[in-house]
């Protein structure tokens, strides 16, 4: 058994099929696939298990990976370290950050970053996707979630705390929902939902509330919904960050707080892979998004 060998079982867990590694190697699925084999062969047990869809390691397999993985990881700080010798601080970040989020907390803490850091390429991906969040290209995902996902490392950024909120000229016109159910016959504005029912759980002391919603104003840019809140279009249920200095200027009401309102999730969470290598520039952007968030 050799380096590359090893490297190629990396690959091929870490794509999760023989064709994604293929790909990332430059390598025919067939050529990936004949040295796997020989691979298998050297040591003797069968390293991983083949679906039509998937790679999945086997116990022996597993336990290789982590050794390959660490070696993999050694090689790739050398090179680092070699490479930006007597350099300042220097490599690509690749980052998903939720849309609204994003643009209306997270932007100036960027633009923060990349004057400390000019030397570092930074790659913002705007979206709210849930499935597969790191991926080829993404170091670093933020989202709001109920629980963050079992395979990946989770930082905890804090509480999302949703608003039920509507602009001071409506709340006079019509009043403020006073209940959960008033909520059922008001003109809602909100994020993206699935179809058009909306699920919003609503926590007070040990209870737990759930009621279905339809909105009447959908989108996933957030600075949108709240210009339609502060145009008087109706109730918003937006996170605190949209409408907070709104509120703060009299501008905006909220209701229903009694509750701690739910619809993705209460908690913001920072994900990363716990086995990829983490360049220096990573790392740093890591620990710089942790410190906002603290601050």
């Amino acid at each position: 058994m050799d380096l590359s060998s090893l490297t190629l079982l990396v690959e091929i867990l870490d794509a999760g099929n023989l064709s994604q590694a293929a790909r990332k190697l430059k390598m025919t699925r067939a050529n990936v696939s004949y040295h796997l084999n020989q691979l298998e062969k050297s040591v003797g047990v069968q390293l991983v298990r083949r679906t039509t869809r998937r790679v999945e390691p086997t116990e022996v397999g597993a336990r290789l990976y982590e050794h390959g993985r660490s070696i993999v990881n050694e090689v790739l700080a050398a090179q680092e370290t070699i490479a930006t010798l007597g350099q300042g601080l220097q490599g690509r970040v690749g980052l998903s950050v939720p849309s609204g989020y994003g643009q209306m907390v997270m932007s100036p803490w960027l633009i923060e970053f990349k004057r400390l850091y000019p030397g570092i390429v930074l790659d913002v991906l705007f979206e709210n996707r849930v499935d597969d969040l790191v991926r080829d290209g993404v170091d670093i995902a933020v989202r709001v979630m109920p629980e963050p996902p079992p395979l990946l490392v989770a930082r905890d950024l804090g509480s999302v705390r949703y608003l039920a909120c509507a602009s001071r000229g409506w709340a006079e016109q019509h009043g403020l929902p006073d209940s959960l159910e008033a909520l059922r016959t008001a003109p809602l504005i909100t994020s993206g939902v699935v179809g058009r029912q909306l699920r919003l759980r609503a926590y007070q002391a040990e209870t737990r509330d759930e009621i279905t919603l339809e909105p009447t104003l959908i989108s996933e840019h957030f600075p949108f919904l709240r210009d339609a809140i502060l145009a008087g279009l109706g109730v918003g249920l937006v996170p605190d960050y949209v409408v907070q200095d709104a509120i703060a200027a009299g501008q905006v009401l909220t209701t229903l707080d009694r509750y701690r309102l739910s619809i993705f999730g209460t908690h913001m969470y920072l994900l990363y892979m716990p086995n990829r290598h983490q360049t220096r520039a990573v790392r740093t952007c890591i620990d710089f998004i942790l410190g906002k968030s603290r601050g």
